[in-house]
């Protein structure tokens, strides 16, 4: 039995209801980034630099050698989001959003975004496969309108920082791009999408983890992170992509205390969160990002090939990265939340698991508290049991992997086609969710 859940997903490009209410055929005349509108497109790009390792500090990352032709967040993201604001590109203003920090231990952060509760397309989602097929019928970010894509983001072929405020899309080798989420959770909220062409499944990998670190050192601010949720784990588009935005107060995970568990070959340190409602592992620094970036897209790919939903957040500039293992749509499908908290309609994905709590009604955020932060996310968690079961296949993979010897293009080269991870999936001894023919609402 194939167990489905109702979503209503979060609009996060002008075109994506209209996509999904039309079949368009013969160009769509709207300067997307599909072929019928990418032959002599240009966008900005750019070409960061390599890093081995990154020191964060508030302003650009610490290069080597020379600065930056431009600001990367500031000027580039930042700049471009607020250009984007000034078009009148986004749903709503996400600035004019009631914000506050909820007393307490951890300093959970409460947003009332009533602008997130549109009522919008109801569509068919499954929650028991965490890797399915790309279906390009269904929404995806070829269908955005280039204005909505703040630039192009690349590796650099010479070794040296370049922007070039205009440049050609290249469609035989896939960009990967950044863009607005026109439904923002916050200020700057902008959608990492690599190899974007290429049309991926939500699905991490090794290539593709490592361009999200590179973003974050570029970016050079701790306030600045990127999150990544995985099907099953609230994302609502199978197209891969990460999330990012400014928000300057620590988040409550990045404040939670942990116990280390043990420390790699290549440097990176493992340990444990403790005393936070969500169980979960942070993987930080190694002797060269690639080490640390490899270990946790090891990690991820361990929990995709076991069916295992998950959350990530990639913090202090992408030298800590939290790896959060949940089970809240499962409970949800399987009627185990409470009414109360399904009432509140919030589901926990990366941003509400690091203690940014995006409330939709104005009763749940005036009575926002952090016992009632608690609450909601230790639905989230798994059990201890379980939680230690999923760990030890975690750190199996990753003593199985070459991590940070293996070159990334033979790394490109063995990766299975999402067609094949999924019957891998079907075949796992390790289902997420079990079989049954419940539905529930979800609103995202």
């Amino acid at each position: 039995m194939m167990l489905r859940i109702k979503r209503v997903p979060t609009v996060v490009s002008n075109y994506q209801k209209e996509e999904a209410e039309e079949d368009r055929v013969g160009g769509c005349g709207r300067n997307c980034l599909r072929s019928c509108c990418i032959p002599g497109s240009k966008l900005p790009l750019y070409a960061y630099k390599k890093l081995d390792k990154v020191a964060c500090a508030k302003g650009l990352p610490q290069h080597e050698s020379g600065e930056a032709p431009i600001a990367f967040l500031d000027s580039l993201v930042l700049g471009q989001w607020e250009d984007r604001v000034q078009r009148g590109l986004f749903r709503y203003d996400v600035t004019a959003c009631e914000t506050k920090v909820i007393p307490g231990r951890y300093g959970f952060v409460a947003q009332l975004n009533e602008g997130r509760h549109l009522k919008k397309r109801p569509t068919e989602f499954r929650v028991d496969k965490v890797l399915q097929p790309f279906d390009e019928n269904k929404f995806n970010f070829t269908k955005v309108g280039q204005e909505e894509v703040l630039f192009q983001f690349e590796a650099s072929e010479d070794g040296d920082i370049q922007f070039f405020p205009s440049a050609p899309i290249d469609a035989e080798n896939s960009p990967s791009v950044v863009a607005i989420n026109v439904s923002p959770i916050e200020y700057g909220h902008v959608l990492l999408i690599p190899r974007i062409l290429d049309c991926l499944p939500q699905r991490i990998d090794r290539e593709s983890f490592l361009l999200a670190l590179h973003m974050a050192a570029e970016a050079g601010n701790p306030y600045f992170r990127l999150g990544y949720n995985s099907l099953g784990a609230f994302a609502t588009i199978n197209h891969l992509h990460f999330q990012a935005y400014f928000l300057a107060v620590p988040f409550p995970i990045e404040k939670a205390p942990t116990k280390k568990v043990t420390t790699l070959d290549g440097g990176v340190k493992i340990s444990e969160l403790v005393n936070y409602p969500v169980r979960g592992l942070v993987l930080e620094g190694g002797n060269t990002m690639e080490h640390l970036s490899y270990a946790v897209s090891d990690a991820c790919i361990c929990l995709q090939d076991n069916n295992i939903p998950y959350n990530v957040l990639i913090a202090d500039c992408g030298n800590r990265i939290f790896l959060l293992p949940q089970c809240y749509a499962e409970k949800q499908a399987l009627g185990e939340v409470s009414a109360e908290l399904l009432d509140t309609q919030v589901n926990p994905a990366v941003w509400e698991i690091s203690g940014h709590m995006v409330l939709k009604r104005k009763k749940d955020y005036e009575e926002a508290s952090e016992e009632n932060a608690w609450r909601l996310l230790a639905e989230v968690s798994l059990s201890e049991e379980r939680f230690q079961e999923v760990t030890a296949l975690i750190f199996e993979a990753i003593a199985s992997a070459d991590n940070g010897s293996k070159d990334l293009n033979e790394e490109q080269e063995a990766k299975p086609e999402a067609t094949d991870e999924v019957k891998a999936i079907n075949n796992s001894s390790h289902p997420a969710i079990v079989a049954g023919t419940q539905e529930c609402l979800v609103l995202q």
